[in-house]
């Protein structure tokens, strides 16, 4: 609230404290949805007063393109005061005419014995901005890119097949090489953009064994399969989806792709992480040490400039997908012998039966104190 206004009668103060936070706050009255009272913050990002907000209309200070009404914001504000919590982004239009974007989240409050309606308002115009940008990318790269990629092959083919010298026929495979590699290239992206659009609810809980042997099948119609070894050291559960057959099958085309043995061999490890206790999933190959810059683009923190750069999108894919599902990726390259190590870590996941187990368990001890009071121990859940 601003420095010597005075709230009216039937409106209530924000406490002090609200004008310390970087976040807009606005005070609604739960039955008219009126707004009472809003932090500087607020004020800031609106460009008006709270005396004058409290005399506008929702339309007034919403852009015309994705107009807010006033019923609308009432019906969001009265689920919020019944107890459910409403999110939802929304385009102001500022007392000087710019236009931006914010996320709003409305939830109930108590002040002062009183129930009110809580808004919190963060500006996310830029992420507004760099969302349709990348939008945008993932479409030129689906479409415009792939089907000219395409279009490049089928002709490079045809050139090699009537090509009537070595040098023609050697520059049409080169051309066909350079078109398989950018497919493969949009491809990855595509990978990448579902792990940003996916629904969480798609993750399930399997044991790790389980998820990485289904993804070793798909290379089965290869020799590659014949040397895919699982080592599962420990049972250990993980919840996810696809993006991880998308990450583990990078990890294993790197292994057999990059390989200068004739026969490539990829070992995958099933294990506890000694420091954590996570699920760690490591996969060596025989392949010479990943370049160090390869590795240093994967910071977001590094800066990457034409000295400094990843070669291809591979690394890129393994680490939004496993990243993606909650976990952290980790590359070591051996330096007494050949080959590297990555690695995926995951929150660690207990099995449907030991959730049975311990809700069983539970249910036994309440009726077991309900009855008779002893000093037995229920079942404990494991923490593994």
């Amino acid at each position: 609230m601003s420095d010597g206004e005075q709230p009216s009668h039937n409106s209530e103060e924000l406490p002090n404290e609200f004008d310390t936070l970087r976040v807009g706050i606005m005070l609604h009255d739960p039955e008219t949805g009126e707004i009472l009272d809003a932090n500087q913050r607020l004020e800031e990002l609106y460009g008006y007063s709270v005396e004058t907000l409290r005399e506008m209309q929702f339309e007034e200070f919403s852009a015309n393109t994705y107009s807010y009404t006033q019923a609308e914001a009432g019906r969001r504000i009265a689920a919020a005061a019944e107890g459910t919590p409403q999110s939802f982004e929304w385009r102001i239009k500022r007392a000087d005419g710019e236009l931006i974007w914010m996320r709003i989240n409305l939830t109930r409050i108590v002040i002062k014995c009183h129930s009110y309606v809580l808004g919190e308002v963060a500006e996310i115009t830029e992420y507004k901005h760099n969302d349709r940008r990348v939008s945008l990318f993932y479409r030129l790269l689906r479409h415009n890119l792939r089907n000219d990629i395409n279009v490049i092959t089928g002709f490079a083919n045809h050139v090699e097949s009537v090509a009537e010298t070595e040098a023609a026929g050697t520059a049409a495979k080169k051309i066909t090489t350079a078109a398989n590699n950018l497919n493969r290239v949009a491809e990855s992206v595509k990978q990448i953009e579902n792990t940003i659009t996916r629904d969480r609810s798609s993750w399930s809980r399997r044991p790790a064994v389980d998820v990485i042997t289904e993804t070793i099948e798909d290379f089965e119609p290869s020799e590659a399969a014949s040397h895919i070894q699982i080592d599962e050291q420990a049972e250990m559960w993980i919840a996810v989806d696809n993006t991880f057959d998308h990450a583990l099958t990078h990890a294993i085309e790197n292994a057999i792709v990059h390989s200068q043995q004739p026969d490539p061999s990829v070992r995958i490890v099933i294990d506890e992480s000694p420091n954590t206790g996570r699920a760690e999933i490591r996969i060596e190959d025989e392949c010479p040490t990943i370049p160090a810059m390869e590795i240093a683009a994967l910071d977001e923190n590094s800066e990457t400039t034409s000295t400094s750069h990843g070669s291809g999108v591979g690394l890129f894919v393994m680490k939004w997908c496993i990243e993606s599902l909650g976990g952290e990726l980790k590359i070591e390259r051996q330096t007494k012998r050949r080959g590297n190590s990555v690695y995926f870590y995951f929150p660690p996941k207990e099995s449907p039966e030991a959730d049975d187990f311990e809700e069983f368990a539970n249910t036994e001890t309440v009726v077991d104190t309900t009855q008779q009071p002893t000093d037995s121990v229920s079942p404990q859940r494991s923490t593994e």
